[in-house]
């Protein structure tokens, strides 16, 4: 069979293609004291990277797809989600694409990194889990993460998860569980990219308030126009909380917040996050059987 027909040829190439067009953005990141690391050019003169791999905050140096080596210094750190973005001392000539869809089980993906000068390398996989929120060995919570049956060899993490077409799925990590592998999805660490570029920190909220789910019967799921099988009943209310302020009670079963529906209080926290920090926002509860709104202002956790 010619190999102009061969479709094993065409799909060994069109993967070569998608590492070529975002191995260009994939970086070597010099910030420990052992071998270097791997990050994403997500904006010009921006990297993201795994945080758990900047030991340093002096003297980091970034590996260019071109060879050439540039200067770079922290600019944010996120320990909840392992990512750190580093600010370079002059732009990069491409940066990478985010995938905006989310991944999919079976997904064919590649993981990349540039652990050394020698070049870019890749381990070809498939999604095996999309999952979250998810406590990681700090405690903290990851909102949400992908895990993949590629190969994350040393000095890959902080490097870059992609599709067929090259498009950055994820930035992977071996930071958050023990050692294995999870990729952080792209439009969160975009997201958090941008904050910790802007603002060197990520802001998470907190209503101040303990919970745990509870059934909702059939009556209460016709009251509420919705089918919810399960809402977050208020088993603590701390005193001068954002919650406390809002007029949220020991009792109270939170159906919503912000119009979306909640039943798990991690699901809670991961909400509390980003622009709604500070915000008046809508809170749907149900209190002795009725359906009632509130507005809360989202505190900021400390």
């Amino acid at each position: 069979m010619s190999q102009d027909f061969n479709p094993l040829v065409k799909f060994s190439e069109a993967m070569a293609d998608a590492v070529a067009k975002a191995g260009a953005a994939t970086v070597l990141v010099n910030a420990r004291h052992r071998m270097p690391a791997s990050g994403i050019v997500y904006a010009p003169d921006w990297v993201v990277t795994a945080n758990h791999v900047v030991e340093v905050d002096e003297g980091i140096t970034v590996l260019l797809e071109d060879g050439t080596e540039v200067g770079a210094s922290v600019s944010g750190r996120d320990p909840t989600t392992d990512l750190a973005v580093l600010h370079l001392v002059r732009a990069a000539s491409v940066a990478a694409e985010p995938v905006t869809q989310e991944a999919r089980i079976g997904q064919l993906v590649l993981a990349l990194g540039r652990p050394s000068p020698n070049g870019i390398e890749a381990s070809l996989g498939v999604v095996s889990a999309v999952g979250g929120p998810v406590r990681t060995r700090r405690g903290a919570l990851l909102e949400r993460y992908l895990r993949t049956d590629t190969i994350p060899y040393p000095g890959f993490s902080g490097g870059p998860l992609i599709d067929a077409a090259g498009g950055v799925v994820g930035m992977n990590t071996s930071g958050l569980a023990h050692g294995m592998a999870l990729t952080v999805p792209a439009g969160l660490v975009w997201q958090i990219a941008d904050s910790l570029a802007q603002h060197g920190r990520v802001k998470r909220g907190y209503l101040g308030v303990r919970s745990q789910p509870v059934e909702l019967s059939d009556e209460v799921q016709q009251a509420l126009g919705r089918q919810q099988e399960l809402g977050l009943l208020m088993v603590g209310v701390e005193k001068n909380s954002p919650a406390s302020a809002g007029g949220l009670m020991v009792g109270d079963i939170l159906v919503s917040l912000a119009g979306s529906p909640i039943s798990d209080p991690d699901e809670l926290v991961s909400r509390l996050s980003g622009s709604i920090v500070g915000s008046p926002t809508q809170v749907e509860i149900l209190r002795g059987g009725q359906r009632m709104t509130l507005t809360v202002v989202i505190g900021e956790r400390k």
